[in-house]
């Protein structure tokens, strides 16, 4: 079964939406025990850094994501429900994170630039991933003001240039992938990268290299 994380607050009909147009059928998640009985997760997420943590807490997330990341259940996290994945963010005020991604989530800030970054933008791939697979010079579709810093580089599979910053868009550990923008929103490439965490078989043998 297909989980979407629901703790309240995110574009989950979407994403939904999304995985029914590729032929796959998802669950909306509710009770953080249903977890358990999923093969892989998405955890959507749109609004403030604090107020989903609050939520996931209230609703025993804090506590039934980390585990099932131990338990290697795939596991993709969109937008705010990326961010979530790092262990802190300045947002409204200092508030922790799951702490699965090392990093910590900090207002962007480019004076030549409008803030939030909302709109389409490029990816630039820096390692291939499953996650990555036939997509070639791919526009995805962000809407965020913050941003992920001080992350492990190892795990940065993609960014985009937005004025003066370098926006991490795809982040990999192990079996958590997590993007900023919404691949949901991004067309026949977001479409793609969906397909790709949809089929990825956690038993096959991998190859990384540099693109």
């Amino acid at each position: 079964m297909i989980g979407i994380i629901d703790y309240g607050m995110g574009n989950l009909r979407s994403v939904q939406n999304a995985l029914q147009h590729l032929g796959y059928r998802s669950r909306l998640i509710c009770e953080s025990n249903a977890l358990s009985k999923c093969e892989r997760v998405i955890l959507p997420g749109v609004g403030a850094f604090p107020d989903c943590m609050k939520q996931l807490e209230k609703n025993g997330f804090t506590t039934a994501i980390p585990a099932l990341v131990q338990n290697q259940i795939p596991l993709l996290g969109i937008c705010l429900g990326m961010q979530v994945l790092f262990e802190d963010s300045e947002e409204g005020s200092f508030c922790h994170g799951l702490g699965v991604l090392h990093g910590h989530i900090r207002k962007m800030q480019d004076s030549h630039v409008k803030i939030p970054h909302i709109g389409w933008n490029d990816l630039t791939f820096l390692q291939m991933d499953p996650l990555l697979e036939g997509l070639s010079h791919p526009y995805v579709y962000y809407v965020h003001s913050f941003y992920a810093c001080d992350y492990d580089k190892k795990d940065l599979l993609a960014l985009s240039q937005y004025g003066s910053l370098y926006i991490p868009a795809i982040f990999r550990k192990n079996n958590v992938w997590a993007c900023q923008f919404h691949p949901e929103k991004s067309g026949d490439s977001g479409l793609r990268l969906l397909q790709n965490f949809l089929s990825y078989d956690p038993k096959a043998k991998e190859h990384q290299r540099k693109p």
